[in-house]
Parts: structure tokens; sequence; C-alpha cells
């Protein structure tokens, strides 16, 4: 099977700064015989670069394209040589193969730091729309990590699981065992459609029900159709599940030429998309999504009642980009317009398509919806995108300030039921945490949320189960949020090493000595326990934990050295800027306590450490920097408060030297571990 695209040359002035590389295009002598719906565009869109990835018997002239679009055209719908290759011994699978399971929700991995002949291992992702995640499966993925994966399970960004370090001799029993359990991995990686988000605070309210459903119909419409993902994990068997009527009538709508008719996948066709597609779909003032990150933002707007009436729709935000490359950068998404909302899908199927048809496939660097954008301009895109949805689209409604909402702790659900949200590092569950995780759930039989925090919500919890409930989770470290370091609340870091393949530097594993180091800093600058700034550390600049939206976002750029980003907001509607480059790990407090002292001292009433150096502007930061000496210090006392006498005092200053700490800031650390150790949940 071979497929053929269409292209004029490439179009459209760039307006940003940054110029990217213009793409020529895949031109087709068969391009005409194409039985696609006709599609008439406006005079001011006839010039721009169109790639029709319609299935044909003819053979395309090809100029340059990605050796990703080659395997994807020679696969039989994400198919060969993937099948083949599950069937060897070989504990790993090859290039083509590779790229082709990420569409089957699977990441091909070795452990970077071994030495010798590799050892490969296999991550999964699962997809959840809206973090939803059952009872029944939640212990699933419980057993699998046990007896298939390292012992843990992580919570990711997108409010999915990933298991990692099952080997290939077993993927098709855990993948099977997903699929029999309530679960899917289709899609979670790959060029198409990922997890649509949406809040997971179970909030029973017309606006977040509405949103959450409306994600879950969005994640059916761009699911693959063809059967790939059944046919290699479990043997083509049918597992139906039920579409809303209206998730049904959109996908085969091809009344504005969207669709390949006779195709197997009437959306994806056989090339799906250039490159990944994130949405995600909120509530007006919940920025628990990062909204404006994503290719698709979607916010329900209702009237004075409360009842949905439609949606504002935001496009190419993205974070993803390259060291040393300028052409390629986090963007953050702006507004396209309002559709009714019975109109939604045929909306978002229209921008969809309209990526399909005119993302570059010859250099997968600018190969996401943001660079179309870019470098056509919103209203360029604006009117393709209406050819597809056969509508213009109405302005964009008002809407309040966004705020971040991390649904941490205890609350009402609205029908008499309780929800728990409960803070996780980095999202990694293992240990005692996860084997007591795993009881309560398993006690109360609940069911669960991801965040896209990486958090876990317990919900339908009954009020009388609240308190043996809280203290259970406290003895496993699952503390309440006024118990938790308000710099870890809102952190994130992606995994990096020893498994991911881009990594070039820690995350995870170093992301809990840098926040300690963090707030060494703060009580040595005179910052209160109370103050944080948001922290995101990821391994590469790729922006798996959307550092990019950061007030410090940490990005690797070398061994143990990082990239430093500032400016973003608590609300996390600011992009942030690269402040610094090759920051090495042991140089943080260099550049972390002139910039943090200087915020204390010259911040105006309650401003964030992101709106102040945004205001001081980079120049200014980095003369400082430069020039800094040390905080004024304050004539050295003992603080004889906190100690029985005045040998203990002296014993406990002994030890706080060997960690760099004055003895009363062990002491403070000391007290704040006893009290959430021994008394949390008492009184709850």
């Amino acid at each position: 099977m071979t497929t053929s695209f269409r292209s004029s040359a490439a179009a459209a002035s760039t307006t940003t700064s940054s110029q990217i590389p213009a793409f020529n295009g895949l031109r087709s002598a068969s391009a005409s015989s194409l039985s696609r719906n006709a599609l008439t565009l406006p005079p001011s869109a006839r010039s721009l670069s169109l790639i029709r990835a319609v299935s044909t018997a003819e053979t395309a002239t090809e100029k340059k394209r990605s050796k990703v679009e080659i395997f994807k055209e020679q696969s039989n719908f994400i198919r060969y040589p993937l099948n083949e290759e599950m069937l060897t011994d070989a504990p790993n699978i090859g290039e083509a193969a590779t790229q082709l399971i990420k569409f089957h929700g699977s990441y091909q991995q070795y452990n970077r730091e071994e030495r010798g002949s590799r050892s490969y291992s296999f991550m999964i992702r699962t997809k959840n729309p809206s973090g939803k995640v059952s009872n029944q499966l939640y212990l699933t993925m419980d057993d699998l990590a046990d007896q298939f994966g390292i012992g843990t399970l992580r919570l990711t960004t997108r409010q999915t699981f990933q298991l990692h370090g099952v080997l290939k001799k077993d993927l098709k029993t855990v993948m099977a065992t997903i699929i029999r359990n309530m679960g899917s991995t289709l899609g979670a990686c790959g060029d198409l459609n990922r997890n649509v988000l949406a809040p997971a605070a179970p909030l029973v309210r017309k606006d977040y029900l509405f949103a959450q459903q409306t994600a879950e119909n969005i994640a059916a419409l761009l699911s693959p159709q063809s059967g790939f993902y059944y046919d290699i994990w479990v043997d083509g068997e049918k597992f139906l599940s039920s579409e809303a009527p209206e998730v049904v009538r959109a996908r085969n709508d091809n009344s504005h030429g969207t669709n390949f008719p006779d195709s197997p996948e009437p959306i994806y066709g056989t090339q799906f998309l250039p490159r990944k597609f994130k949405i995600a779909v909120t509530v007006p003032t919940d920025n628990s999504v990062d909204i404006l990150t994503n290719d698709i933002g979607v916010v329900v707007v209702t009237d004075d009642d409360g009842e949905p009436k439609g949606f504002n729709i935001y496009v190419g935000g993205g974070m993803g980009r390259t060291h040393r490359l300028d052409t390629t950068f986090p963007r953050l998404a702006e507004p396209l317009g309002y559709v009714p909302k019975e109109d939604i899908l045929y909306a978002v199927k229209a921008i969809v398509v309209t990526q399909r048809e005119n993302g570059r496939r010859d250099d997968r660097k600018y190969s996401r919806m943001k660079y179309l954008i870019s470098s056509w301009g919103i209203e360029k895109f604006r009117s393709v995108v209406e050819q597809y949805y056969g509508k213009k689209f109405e302005p964009f409604r008002e809407l309040p300030e966004w705020e971040f909402k991390s649904y941490l702790g205890w609350h009402e659900q609205g029908d008499g039921k309780l929800f728990c949200g409960l803070h996780v590092d980095n999202g990694r569950l293992g240990g005692m945490m996860k084997k007591t995780l795993r009881e309560v759930i398993e006690k109360y039989n609940l069911n669960v949320r991801i965040t896209p925090n990486q958090n876990l919500i317990l919900t339908d919890v009954r009020a009388t189960w609240k308190r043996p409930i809280t203290t259970t989770l406290a003895q496993a470290g699952l503390l309440q949020p006024r118990f938790v370091d308000p710099l870890n609340i809102t952190a994130m870091a992606c995994p990096a090493f020893p498994l991911c393949p881009l990594a070039i530097t820690e995350a995870e594993r170093g992301i809990p000595n840098i926040l300690k180091r963090i707030r060494a800093v703060f009580d040595k600058v005179g910052l209160k326990y109370n103050e944080s700034v948001v922290v995101r550390i990821t391994g590469c600049p790729n922006g798996c934990a959307r550092p990019y939206m950061a007030e410090l976002g940490l990005v690797g750029d070398g061994p143990n050295s990082y990239q430093l980003w500032l400016g973003g907001n608590k609300k996390q509607t600011s992009l942030a800027q690269t402040f610094m480059d090759k920051v090495k790990l042991h140089d943080l407090e260099k550049v972390l306590e002139p910039l943090f002292y200087y915020w204390k001292q010259r911040r105006q009433s309650k401003e964030s450490f992101g709106d102040f150096t945004n205001r001081m502007g980079f120049e200014k930061l980095k003369e400082l920097v430069e020039k800094w000496e040390g905080p004024v210090v304050a004539p050295a006392r003992h603080n004889l408060k906190l100690f029985a006498d005045k040998e203990t005092y002296e014993a406990m200053d002994e030890l706080a030297k060997l960690q760099n700490k004055s003895a009363h800031q062990l002491a403070m650390e000391v007290i704040r571990n006893y009290v959430a150790s021994n008394q949390n949940g008492k009184g709850e």
C-alpha cells in the first residue's frame, strides 16, 4: 500500500522573530485523482501548503520527508513489522517497530547506566481521559507493576499511568490484561491525539461534569478505528465500548472534505498526524490542566445559571524545543474563537484535519501545530479551519482570570461524599506508599483520578471513612497538604535517567535534593516557610514536565548541568524565558541565592517570584548575580528557645554544620517531620 501527497509550494510569512525553515511540500502526480470531497479555499488561503495523507494505489513522486513517515506508510495501519517482531525471541525490536509501538502506547528503553550489552525493556503508558481510573483498573496496574515492572507506578503530567521495565516477552500479557480490565494504552504515544486532559476533581457541578464528558467524547472521536491495537495484543478480539451518538456522527461526517472515504482510518488515513497532538478541556478559572500548553485548549462557557452553552477554543500551544536551535521554541496557545456546545466535536475535528493536511512531515522538529500557526498567523489558520468546520467561529467569550488548583486535601464532591487529593512527589508510587494506597483503595472500593500535576485523587469517600483513611495514609508518607513543603506541592519533574533515551541529565532522581537546597536558600535569605515558587525540572529540552511555564525551570543541557528559565507564574499563564545556560548542579546556590535574596528585598506587595523576575529584567538580574557576595547577615546569636539546655543546642549545632544548616534550621526540620508523621490525621 502506498500513500500519495499533494502540495503547492510552502508559503506563509513567519510572524515570529525566529525564521522557521521552509517546507517545500510533497508533490504527487496522482493528486488530481484523489477521491475526496471538493474543498474550495478562500483567496487568502489558496497559497497554503497542503499535505494529502490519502491512501491510493499510486506511487508518489517523493521529495524529502522524515523516516517515520515512510514507516507509517509501509505499516498497514501501524501493524507491520511490529506484528512479526513481537513473535521473535529477541529482547528488542527494530527501528521501524520501535516507532510503531508508540501508537500502541509503549516506548522501547534500556538502562543507560549499565555498561556492556543493553538490557532492553518497555515503558507502557495508559490512556485515561480526564484522568479517570476505575477501582478495577487501579488494582490491575498495581499488580502489573509488581509482576512485570520495576515495582513502581508513575503518575504522569497528562493524567495517565506509566509502567516501566516490562520485558518484550511479557508485553502481550501486560497489554491484554490492561485491555481486559477496562483500560487502554491505544494512542497514549505516537503521531495522533494523546490523552485528553480535564480537571480531575470529581465535583458534581454541571460545568465540571460537562468538561469531563467533553474530554471523553473528544478522546473517542480521535481514537484510531482500524483495529491494529486489538489485532496485535488480543489477537483481534473485539472489545465493545459504547460511544455517544454525537461522536459517531461527527467522526463519519464528511460534508466538508475532512475524511478519507472508505478508509479504515477516516480521520487519520495511512499517515496519521505529523507529530503528537495534545488537547485539554476545562472550566473558567480552573487551570489545573495547563490549558495554554496544548495544541487545542477547550473551555466550557456557561450562562448565568451555570448551564453549559458552548466553548472557547485556544490553539497552538506546545512545550518541546531543541537546544541551540532558536527556530524551535515553547509557545502558548492563543484564542481561535467560540463554538456552540453541539459543534465542539466538528470544530476539534476541523482543527486536527488542518494540522494533518498542512503540518510539516519533512522535519519532525517543526511538525507540531504550533509551528504551523506561528508560520501562518492565527487569521490564516482560522480561515482554513473554517473551511473544514463549515462555519465561521464566533467571537471569543470573555473569561475570568485563571488560577492553578491542586485539589489536594479533603473536599466535598457535592453529592454528600468526599474526595481526597494526595500529593505524590513526582508521581512515583512505590514501597510502603504504594502498598498502603492499594490497601485503602481495595478496602473501601474507591475509584481514583490522576491529576495533571502527578497527584492522585481518591473519590466517592463516605464521611465516616475520612479519619481512618487519613491516618492510614499518613503513616505511609501520604500527608495532608499542610504537612508538605510548599515547594513540593507545585514541583514536577520528568523521569529522565536511567531509562529515558532523551535524557541529558537528572530530573526525577535529582529534584528531591534540589528542592531541599532551594529551601535552605530560602531560610538563608529570610524567606518564610509558607512562601514558594513553581519549580519544574526536565532532563532534556522536550518539556514533558512543562518547565517553560515554571517560575524557575531547570532544563538539562549537559551532564549535571541545567539551562535556567525564569518568568512563568503560579497561574500557568506566562511563558518563562531563558535566563542562563550551562549552570552546573553544584553552582545552583551561586545563582539562586542572589535571585531569592533580592526577590525578598525588592518585591512589590504580594509579588510572586516569576512576576518579580519579569519586572526586574534579566540584564539587571544577571548583574546582581555576578556581583553577589552574600546576604547581609545579622550578628550571630544562640537561639536557645528551642532547646532544653546549652548542651542540647551544641549537639544540634554540630549535627547541623554537617548539613550546612544552622541549629535552628535543623531543629525546625525535625519538628516539622515529627508533626507530620505523628499528628497527621488527628482531629480530621
